[in-house]
């Protein structure tokens, strides 16, 4: 498996990517929002990514575990900034989605 960290940057160049084209109005909340659920999910991520790599875990299951995690990608700096709760919830979709193509890219 590649270095962990190096996981972790690709996935906040990825989400700088998604918020670039999604949420260019709201990129400095965002950004911030995503990093730090990337930074306070690092442990768990790079424990299932491992467990993805060791053939541990199914894809399935990885997503499910993040899936998981979803309320923990609470998004305070779009709330704070007026974006509506749906367009919220369909980026932290996009989000989960990004770090599972991501990781399964990088590992398997």
């Amino acid at each position: 498996m590649a270095n962990f960290d190096e996981i972790l940057q690709d996935l906040k160049d990825n989400a700088l990517d998604l918020i670039k084209s999604t949420l260019l109005d709201f990129k400095d909340q965002a950004t911030e929002d995503v990093n730090e659920f990337l930074n306070s999910s690092k442990d768990k991520l790079e424990r299932w990514a491992t467990g993805l790599a060791k053939g541990e875990l199914t894809k399935e299951d990885f997503k499910w575990l993040l899936e998981s995690q979803k309320d923990l990608l609470v998004m305070n700096g779009l709330k704070q900034a007026g974006l509506a709760k749906i367009q919220i919830d369909k980026f932290k979709n996009a989000i989960i989605n990004m770090v599972v193509d991501t990781v399964v890219d990088k590992v398997l």
